[in-house]
C-alpha cells in the first residue's frame, strides 16, 4: 500500500512539473529511480499514463483521468494524517492567499480576525486582485477563485454561487425609465466590468423560463473593478451589474434599485484553489475549512 502511495505521488509530481528530472529532484530521488517507479506503476496499471519524448512530457487520456483519481487519493491520506497530527500540532508561520478584492473585502475580511485570534502563531499575506494566478509559479498557498477552474494540478473546494442582479439609482431609472426585458438594454447606459486582457466585457447572464441567456452590453466606462462601477451606479451613470452581496449596502439604503428581477439566474461558483502540498497542508486545510464557513454551500454570501 505504502508503495502504491509513493508511486502515485511520483506520478503526480511528474504530472504537474511535466518532467522526471524536476519531479525526482523535489521527491529527493534519482531520475533512474523514478522513471523506473513510473514504469512499474504503467505496468501494474496495464495502461500508459504519460507520452514522453526527449523534450517533453504529456498526459495520455487515461493519464488524465487516473490523474483527478489520484489527486483525491493523496488528499484523502494528507487529511487522515492531518486528524492525528492536529492534535498535537499548533498552526504558526506564515500563508500566503490571494483573492478577489469584492469577495474578499466583504465576505473574508470581516471574519478573518476570527481565524487569527484561534491561530495567534499564523501570519497571512493578502492579495487582493482579481487575477488568475498561478499558485505553484508563484509561491500562494490558497487563491479564491471566482469562476470555473479547469487547471487538473490544482484541487478545487466549491464555497458558494454567486448570484448577480442588474441595478441601477432612482435618479437613472426616472430619466430613462427601468429595462423590462433583457433586450431593453440595448437602449440603456450599461456599466460592465472590463475585462483588460481580452478588451472585452464580462458577459451579463439572465434566464427566461429557467433558459440562460447570455446579453452582450457596451459602456462608455472601461473598468475592472466592480466596487468602481458600483459608486458610478451611484452616482446615476448607468446600470450596473454585480453580485448580490456587493450591491446589498446600497440597495438597501435605497441609493440603487434592481431591475430584471424575474431573469436573474445563479453565476459563477467561488472555490478555495490549492495545490497538493504535504507541508503546508495543515494551514492550507484550517484556512480553506474557515472560508468554507463563512457562507452557505448551496447559496451566496450574505
Amino acid at each position: 500500500m505504502l508503495d502504491s502511495l509513493s508511486s502515485i505521488a511520483l506520478f503526480v509530481r511528474v504530472a504537474d512539473t511535466r518532467s522526471f528530472s524536476i519531479a525526482a529532484r523535489q521527491l529527493g530521488i534519482s531520475v533512474p529511480a523514478a522513471s523506473k517507479g513510473f514504469a512499474r506503476l504503467e505496468a501494474r496499471l496495464g495502461v500508459r499514463l504519460l507520452n514522453r519524448t526527449t523534450r517533453k512530457v504529456s498526459l495520455t487520456d487515461d493519464g488524465q483521468a487516473f490523474l483527478a483519481r489520484c489527486r483525491q487519493i493523496l488528499l484523502e491520506a494528507q487529511e487522515a494524517e492531518d486528524v492525528l497530527s492536529s492534535r498535537r500540532v499548533t498552526l504558526g508561520g506564515r500563508l500566503r492567499v490571494q483573492m478577489p478584492v469584492g469577495f474578499g473585502r466583504v465576505v473574508v475580511l470581516p471574519a478573518l480576525p476570527r481565524f487569527l485570534d484561534a491561530h495567534p502563531q499564523l501570519a497571512i499575506d493578502i492579495e487582493m486582485s482579481d487575477r488568475v494566478v498561478d499558485l505553484a509559479e508563484e509561491g500562494l498557498d490558497v487563491s479564491l477563485r471566482i469562476g470555473e477552474v479547469p487547471d487538473s494540478r490544482v484541487i478545487a473546494r466549491r464555497i458558494c454561487a454567486i448570484r448577480f442582479v442588474a441595478c441601477a439609482s432612482p435618479d437613472y431609472l426616472a430619466r430613462h425609465g427601468a429595462p423590462r426585458s433583457p433586450e431593453d438594454l440595448a437602449a440603456h447606459q450599461c456599466l460592465p466590468y472590463w475585462l483588460p486582457r481580452s478588451g472585452r466585457y464580462r458577459p451579463w447572464l439572465f434566464a427566461r423560463d429557467g433558459v440562460p441567456m447570455s446579453v452582450p452590453v457596451n459602456g462608455r466606462f472601461n473598468i475592472n473593478n466592480s466596487e468602481a462601477l458600483i459608486d458610478l451606479a451611484v452616482a446615476g451613470a448607468g446600470i450596473v451589474f454585480v453580485s448580490t452581496f456587493l450591491a446589498a449596502q446600497a440597495v438597501a439604503a435605497g441609493r440603487l434599485r434592481t431591475v430584471l428581477d424575474d431573469y436573474a439566474t445563479d453565476g459563477p461558483p467561488v472555490s478555495s484553489v490549492y495545490l497538493p502540498s504535504r507541508q503546508l497542508s495543515s494551514r492550507v486545510r484550517a484556512f480553506v475549512e474557515f472560508v468554507a464557513g463563512l457562507v452557505p454551500t448551496s447559496g451566496e454570501p450574505q
